[in-house]
This record gives C-alpha cells, structure tokens and sequence, in this order.
C-alpha cells in the first residue's frame, strides 16, 4: 500500500471515529480548526526543514509527485509531501479524540457534570 493511500484511510479512519464512533464531533467545531491551523503552521515548518534539507527522504513510488524537492508544487507543500499533512491531521485528530472521549467516560463514572 502507497504512503498516499495509507494517509487517505487514516484520514477516513479517524473521521468515522470522530464523528460516528466515539461521537466526539471535533472537527464541527471552531476550536477543533483553530488549534489545528496552529499545529499545520508549526509542522509545516518542521516538515519543510527535513525534506527541503534532504535529511527525509521519500520513495517517489509511493507518493503523488515526483521524487523532485520542491517548496510548492509537485505534490509537496513546503517541500513536504502532501501526504504528511494527512496523516499529521489523522494522528492529531486520533489523540484529541481520544482524549475527549475518555475525559467524557472519566466524567461519567465519577458523576461529574459533563
């Protein structure tokens, strides 16, 4: 499986938990997309430095664009490849999920207010 398909599904994956499984519903609200415009600031920075220097490489073959490092274009986005942000969106999202979720259950069993 291509690192592209691998960051469609995490994506898919932690939206079914989000909105369907877990019914946290984060990402309808405001506070959800604000704290993540800030996290995609700060990785784009980071992840722009490791590729644009050469220090992480990717297998052209398993990613959309060609193996060519470029700051825009060419299926990279600050020189990293799109599919970072994919799966930088599914792994955050995963971690607030569940931190919501299990402050919820927290909340639940001990009989505070939720």
């Amino acid at each position: 499986m291509t690192y592209t398909a691998l960051a469609c599904l995490g994506v898919v994956v932690t939206l079914v938990l989000d909105r369907w499984v877990a019914r946290t519903r984060l990402t309808s609200t405001r506070d959800w997309w604000s704290a993540y415009a800030i996290i995609v600031f700060f990785q784009l920075l980071t992840n722009g430095w490791l590729t644009g220097r050469g220090i992480v490489r990717y297998d052209p073959d398993t990613i959309l664009g060609s193996g060519r490092v470029a700051f825009l274009g060419d299926g990279r986005i600050v020189f990293a490849p799109v599919e970072d942000l994919l799966f930088g969106f599914g792994l955050v999202l995963l971690s607030c999920v569940a931190w919501t979720w299990l402050g919820r259950r927290s909340e639940q069993r001990s009989g505070a207010p939720a």
